[in-house]
């Protein structure tokens, strides 16, 4: 039976979407997963695939068409199959036999997408028809790279009432903790993943509808990964339990605290009442910063009076008196922290790259005078501030045009030579690194590329970067020269074939002219995948950079 797909939902704050790309025309064959269209939402511009397989009987939304949130987008069903009443209605057919009820329970699910991902509630199988009003909320992919989720915080309990729009919890990816609001209202049936536990995408992770609807067998006929928490008067026992438990006091119950995971981990663990902090964050958000700077200026430990030793006190002879023997005290302490989803996936990733591609590393020292100077006369000018770091990106972005067979990737079956050029930029965040990306880099001015690189890398310290400002890069950058480090390796951020490594431009004598000088200098390493890349094409690449960067004029031509 033919499936109506709807405009999804795929960011926090989007009410319309745009269709960028369509990329299946009517009469394709769809299989589950198939990309279906490139979907522009006010954030990004995110491919939507299909959860459902068939024919694309019709397009409701043509390309450069804009449609509000849960428009008619496409029909996918069996070929040759009369789509004229879902054509009319624009959403279902008008017979209500049993097989269309759950048709439109299934579409109605459908409509339930995500924040930023794409709409992963199951469908009900065969044999299971869900009461009238219930919807099974899944497991949530809320990045292009996520299998598996951690439920950081509940925001709602079993019994408590769900308005659509609400936020339900926040859920820790693999690059994030975002908020996961409901599209559906009800009463909180059922949790199926309790806080701090770790679930696949599509997992069920909670139950809504009619107050005192019986749920009874639904969990279990929906579960796909992940452990299903207790039923639901069970649950609601227990949380109540917790409730009237609780440590943590707050100025009023019904009154949402917007505050991150770690702030609330944080407070919890120091007794510090979230309702008594102010927040810096976007729209008072506490964030971690908040919690320790209250808990600063509030607590205030009594330090501990040192007497003392009899030593000490003794008056100062020729003798030396017989030293005190120290004798240590306190106890010995070890803190256990929950791997974040994000340093699994830092873990797992780079350990591929290690792994399976065999790295080698070349490493040259760039003469630093003349980017020195070019540097303070481009910044003379109003409202203009270069980095080196954005002099190297600059001069990466043009040596990987020389040199495409860097700006490379491995397949098992073909090398796929990029010749666009999209340079990803190492950033530092508080639960491990990410790396967003520049797109057309080699198409960018020095200026361009700084404002770009400072509003990524804030995005990035926020956590707002999105999917696709993470997505396709070719070659990446990775600069620790400002906290000193002169020289390291990298490991390669797959697919890429390289990842550059830049030190710190240190002052020192050099040889200028068969005479000593004081000369700046910064060391860079390339490593360098030898499934793509051999010695010499990497050394070339190197020979190339170095003289972009000793002569920064030469980057303008």
């Amino acid at each position: 039976m033919a499936t109506v797909i709807t405009m999804p939902r795929l960011s926090d704050t989007m009410t319309e979407g745009t269709v960028a790309t369509w990329l299946k025309k009517v009469g394709d064959k769809i299989s589950e997963g198939d990309i279906l269209a490139e979907i522009e939402t006010d954030k990004a511009t995110m491919e939507f695939e299909s959860f459902n397989a068939g024919t694309l009987l019709h397009i409701g939304i043509q390309e450069g068409q804009s449609a509000p949130v849960d428009s008619l987008l496409a029909i996918i069903g069996n070929e040759g199959e009369d789509i004229s009443e879902l054509l009319k209605g624009k959403t279902s057919p008008a017979p209500a036999t049993e097989e269309k009820k759950s048709e439109e329970t299934k579409v109605e699910e459908s409509k339930s997408d995500n924040p930023v991902s794409k709409p992963t509630t199951q469908n009900p199988k065969p044999e299971t028809t869900l009461p009238k009003g219930v919807v099974v909320v899944t497991m949530p992919r809320l990045s292009d790279t996520m299998t598996d989720g951690t439920v950081a915080t509940w925001l709602k309990k079993v019994g408590d009432k769900v308005a659509e729009g609400d936020i339900l919890a926040e859920i820790e990816t693999d690059k994030a903790t975002m908020e996961f609001e409901s599209f559906n209202a009800g009463t909180l049936l059922f949790i199926g993943i309790n806080e701090g536990e770790t679930a696949p995408v599509d997992s069920v992770l909670a139950i809504i509808g009619p107050n005192g609807t019986d749920i009874a067998g639904i969990a279990e006929n929906y579960k796909k990964g992940g452990n299903v928490a207790a039923p639901v008067a069970e649950k609601a026992a227990e949380t109540s339990t917790e409730t009237s438990n609780s440590q943590l006091p707050t100025s009023n119950s019904s009154e949402r605290i917007f505050a991150s995971p770690l702030a609330k981990k944080i407070a919890e663990d120091k007794g510090i009442n979230l309702s008594q902090v102010k927040g810096s964050g976007e729209n008072g958000r506490i964030v971690k910063g908040d919690v320790e700077n209250y808990k600063a200026e509030a607590i205030v430990k009594p330090s501990a009076t040192v007497m003392p030793s009899a030593v000490d006190t003794q008056p100062n002879t020729q003798d030396p008196k017989p030293v005190t023997q120290f004798v240590p005290t306190g106890e010995k302490f070890t803190e256990e922290i929950k791997n974040s989803q994000m340093r699994k996936t830092i873990a797992k990733r780079l350990s591929e790259s290690i792994f399976t591609a065999p790295h080698f590393y070349l490493t040259i020292e760039i003469m630093m005078d003349q980017a020195m100077k070019s540097r303070a006369t481009i910044n003379t000018i109003p409202n203009t501030k270069v980095s080196f770091n954005d002099m190297i990106v600059k001069a990466c972005a043009m040596a990987l045009k020389k040199h495409p067979q860097v700006n490379s990737q491995w397949r098992e079956d073909a090398m796929l030579i990029n010749h666009h050029v999209n340079i990803g930029v190492a950033v530092a965040v508080e639960d491990g690194l990410v790396v967003p990306v520049l797109n057309f880099t080699d198409q960018m001015s020095l200026t361009q590329i700084g404002a770009n690189v400072r509003d990524l890398a804030g995005k990035a310290k926020n956590k707002k970067l999105t999917p696709a400002e993470m997505d396709g890069s070719t070659f990446t950058v990775s600069n620790l020269g400002m906290f000193g480090i002169t020289e390291f390796t990298s490991i390669i951020n797959q697919p890429n074939s390289a990842i550059l490594s830049v030190g710190a431009i240190v002052e020192k004598p050099v040889v200028k002219d068969g005479q000593i000088v004081v000369g700046n200098t910064m060391k860079v390493t390339l490593a360098c995948d030898h499934r793509t890349v051999d010695g010499a094409t990497g050394a070339q690449f190197l020979q190339t950079l170095k003289q972009f960067i000793e002569n920064p004029v030469t980057m303008l031509a």
